[in-house]
């Protein structure tokens, strides 16, 4: 609802103050000058990005633009997962989590929390890093530095499509400008006409430098910086999980380790120790 707000307020202050100022719709709609900015601008993401980002590209735009599930359910029962697992590695090894680490897309163990299981990577980050702590001994310190590394690869990936669309965004107003002496090239064509004639493509070339400067600033800019504000804030969960993992090899009894990853929750929606401690009672009954 607030991305629609927004866009909405642009929509409305830009066009309205236009039209305020006695200016005209008509004026506006260019097809010729929104298909060579459009053309380029979707051309020069295919050109410079792989089919992987561009297809991260359309789920990150379609995820900015869908109202968010509840995070804090979310996290209750990331946290709740965890407790499982880790309390039947503590009470019966790492042989009883066998089938649910090998095939966790048919574990009811990770059924139970569904809003868990919607997330395949940060289901695949729980399950190899506990066959990793299964096949050894390993200290807190050379856990933790492994886990920090692969969240920064997976952070790193995540964030492409979100800069190549930025650098995309930072290209558009050159695209305008490309419209814009195509248009004037057209003016020069028609030089000898009438005035009213030469004023009407004059206008249309200009129109190409509106669309690059409003489609950089009011649409790509504000797109890529929501998506990659969307997967950091996505990343708490993978950091959550980390701490977590590093307490519970670290020898704290469950319950703490499990707080170490509530404190890296954002404050918005992270819940207290009290009502964390009371959610996984309540699980456990």
């Amino acid at each position: 609802m607030q991305k629609f707000t927004g866009a909405l307020i642009i929509i409305l202050c830009v066009f309205g103050g236009y039209l305020w100022a006695g200016g005209k719709l008509a004026a506006i709609w260019q097809p010729a000058e929104l298909l060579i900015i459009a053309g380029a601008a979707i051309g020069s993401l295919i050109i410079g990005n792989p089919p992987h980002v561009l297809k991260d590209m359309r789920s990150q735009l379609r995820e900015v633009l869908s109202p968010r599930k509840d995070e804090s359910e979310f996290y209750m029962q990331l946290m709740a997962l965890l407790q499982v697992l880790l309390e039947n590695i503590r009470t019966s090894g790492f042989k009883s989590l066998d089938r649910h680490i090998e095939d966790p897309a048919n574990s009811e163990l990770f059924h139970r929390y569904p809003l868990v299981a919607e997330h395949p990577q940060l289901v695949s980050f729980i399950t190899d890093n506990l066959r990793l702590m299964a096949m050894g001994q390993m200290s807190p310190f050379e856990l933790e530095g492994l886990l920090e590394q692969e969240i920064a690869a997976i952070e790193q990936d995540l964030l492409l499509p979100s800069r190549s669309l930025q650098r995309t965004a930072e290209a558009l107003p050159g695209f305008g400008i490309l419209a814009a002496v195509m248009g004037i090239i057209i003016t020069m064509q028609a030089i000898d006409g009438s005035i009213a004639m030469i004023g009407y493509h004059v206008a249309a070339a200009l129109v190409g430098t509106f669309l690059g400067i409003f489609g950089c600033y009011c649409i790509f800019d504000p797109a890529s910086n929501a998506m990659a504000q969307r997967v950091k804030r996505d990343m708490t969960a993978f950091e959550c999980t980390r701490a977590t993992l590093v307490a519970y090899v670290a020898k704290k009894p469950t319950l703490l380790a499990i707080d170490a990853g509530r404190k890296h929750i954002q404050l918005d929606i992270k819940p207290s120790f009290n009502d964390m401690e009371k959610w996984l009672a309540d699980q456990e009954g």
